[in-house]
């Protein structure tokens, strides 16, 4: 079955509407017709199946058969606060972290970052990042998209991450592995923030920062690792220690 994104107010009762180039997919591409049956993600957390009723050169109406909470969610909810890389770096690691299953994404200026996009580069980008995480939460059939946030000095980020049950920041000069702060029996890890670096990595001084409010510093190994190889790799082994990657279906 055909999965497509449709923005949560286009469903109406027992209705729905796809408009734009994913109804042109569906009528020249792939060439369904009504009664064909499909499947729709909302981003909310929602899955939906559907039946194709009618069609046009614009649009698509499908009939909602059947509306339940979408099941390739992780148990535990990661931020992902990503010093800024080169643009492409960036924009592939959007997709990648939608992929496995991140909550949200906040992109962050360290004292190492090359790159420092204005205002409009910033706001461009932004909205890239969006379509770039809706079409890669259609290819791996997740239900919630990851909230993207607004651009943030790295005190931002530290401010942001005050809540959570565990935060981590990875730095290529910290020996202990993250196993080493793993909870104590009994603590529950619902919510973890993640630090990632840029190009040249922290600072000393932005990681005694973070320890100050609050992070537990990390290595990934004893190799030196890309930073987009970084942040794949402690999204993973974060999913792998306390979300859905560790698990025995």
């Amino acid at each position: 079955m055909r999965y497509f994104f449709i923005e949560q107010p286009a469903v109406v009762g027992p209705t729905a509407l796809i408009t734009g180039a994913d109804a042109r997919h569906i009528k020249t591409v792939l060439r369904l017709k009504p009664g064909d049956t499909i499947g729709l993600f909302d981003g909310k957390g929602f899955e939906y199946k559907a039946r194709i009723v009618a069609m046009s050169s614009a649009k698509v109406e499908v009939s909602v058969i059947q509306c339940f909470p979408a099941a390739a969610e992780s148990p535990v909810q990661i931020i992902v606060a990503q010093a800024f890389l080169k643009e492409k770096k960036m924009d592939t690691l959007i997709r990648q972290l939608t992929e496995l299953g991140i909550t949200g994404w906040t992109p962050f200026f360290a004292e190492r970052s090359v790159p420092r996009p204005d205002k409009k580069q910033l706001s461009a980008r932004t909205q890239r990042w969006k379509k770039i995480a809706k079409e890669a939460l259609k290819q791996c059939k997740r239900g919630r998209i990851p909230e993207i946030g607004e651009t943030a000095s790295f005190e931002g980020v530290l401010n942001q991450s005050e809540p959570y049950d565990l935060k981590i920041a990875f730095w290529e000069d910290e020996p202990a592995p993250v196993n080493a702060f793993l909870p104590k029996p009994g603590r529950q890890i619902n919510t973890i923030f993640v630090l990632l670096g840029p190009e040249g990595g922290f600072t000393v001084q932005e990681m005694e920062r973070a320890r100050a409010r609050g992070f537990v510093t990390a290595g990934l190994g004893p190799r030196i690792l890309r930073a987009e190889t970084a942040t794949i790799a402690a999204c993973v082994l974060l999913q792998y220690l306390y979300g859905d990657m560790g698990k025995i279906s």
